[in-house]
């Protein structure tokens, strides 16, 4: 499993009224503050929210410390709870650029090699769970 900038932390960030996109999002997603039925529809949904025990497959999230969409900390909170959750042995892992935005990285070169760095991880990951060999 790959995220990319991954929104994973919904509920926390839904309850933020000073995060910049919530007053956006609301109107869709709802106010997880004010109505008991949207905060357990958030809820019901949220990844962070609904890790549990059992075997995940391996993972890599990716943010940037510079994302003013999804704060670097949510998918920082959810590798953590992945890794303390899992089953499987599978690695959690996570690459969080210094430079770079939302978008990912920021250039042309820094672009390809966040692109190869994916492409990587995912014929490795294939490998451990012995997808079919080249």
């Amino acid at each position: 499993m790959i995220g990319q900038a991954p929104f994973v932390d919904m509920l926390n960030t839904m309850s933020d009224a000073t995060h910049p996109l919530v007053p956006l999002t609301r109107p869709v997603w709802g106010d997880p503050l004010v109505n008991p039925a949207d905060y357990d529809n958030i809820a019901g949904y949220s990844p962070y929210d609904n890790v549990v025990a059992k075997p995940y497959p391996a993972t890599l999230a990716t943010t940037a410390v510079a994302d003013d969409r999804v704060g670097f900390w949510e998918p920082a909170k959810w590798i953590a709870r992945l890794r303390a959750k899992s089953t499987s042995g599978q690695p959690m892992l996570l690459h969080t650029q210094m430079h770079g935005g939302h978008g990912g990285a920021g250039g042309r070169l820094d672009e390809l090699a966040e692109i190869s760095r994916m492409y990587a991880f995912a014929i490795w990951a294939e490998g451990r769970r012995g997808g079919a060999s080249t």
